[in-house]
């Protein structure tokens, strides 16, 4: 008998394996031959959906995306938690566990292409939403800045290029005084009092022996 299935859950099911053969094999190693032979559809299932692999790519990259940052949106919306913890927890949000995986391949020196494209959709997507937590922390004078939205997306950009494991790859010797000086000059970009910011420490695992951050 043959089985039929909502579009958008054919959709979300190619989408599923050409994450684990973009993990395994790689972007550039993975066919649409071999997406197709793993979904077991018709050829046309797939082109009604994504018009080459690279479309595949940016939709795979569109979802991961939306998933963090809209969890990071229903905190920067939420008025109730004090301005700094929003901050925290929208950052939070953007980084979860649950996407590692997606996030560890990218790393990989075969899948470049979908590292690139993912750290600039991120970059676009994110600054908004936590640009407008700034401006709200600039009306209750938590914040100090003329330029929220700049001051994020250069907040922003550093995290994604410097201090992003994909990147550089530095040593750990190396990046744990980038991490500090990051973590001071933040404090200065968004007008903050000196030590304000050291709960970033633990959303890049600097911690000292008892489990302090180290600033």
């Amino acid at each position: 008998m043959r089985i039929t299935k909502d579009a958008d859950e054919r959709k979300n099911e190619i989408l599923n394996v050409a994450n684990e053969l973009f993990a395994r094999k790689g972007f550039d190693a993975t066919t649409i031959s071999d997406i197709i032979e793993k979904v077991g559809v018709a050829r046309g299932t797939v082109y009604y959906h994504f018009k080459s692999k690279e479309d595949v790519l940016d939709a795979l990259i569109e979802r991961t995306n939306l998933e963090l940052l809209t969890a990071a949106k229903k905190v920067a919306d939420d008025k109730s938690i004090p301005v700094m913890d929003r901050f925290f927890q929208a950052l939070r949000a953007m980084n979860a566990e649950d996407d590692a995986g997606i996030l560890e391949q990218m790393h990989r020196p075969q899948n470049a292409l979908m590292h690139q494209k993912s750290q600039e959709a991120f970059l676009v997507g994110a600054t908004p939403i936590l640009a407008e937590i700034i401006r709200d922390g600039i009306e209750e004078n938590v914040f100090n800045t003329p330029f929220p939205y700049e001051s994020v997306e250069l907040f922003m950009a550093y995290i994604s290029t410097v201090l992003d494991d994909g990147f550089l790859r530095l040593a750990e010797e190396e990046r744990l005084p980038r991490i500090q000086a990051f973590i001071y000059n933040a404090e200065i970009v968004f007008g903050v009092k000196q030590g304000s910011f050291a709960w970033m420490g633990h959303l890049f695992g600097i911690e000292d022996e008892d489990g302090g951050v180290i600033v």
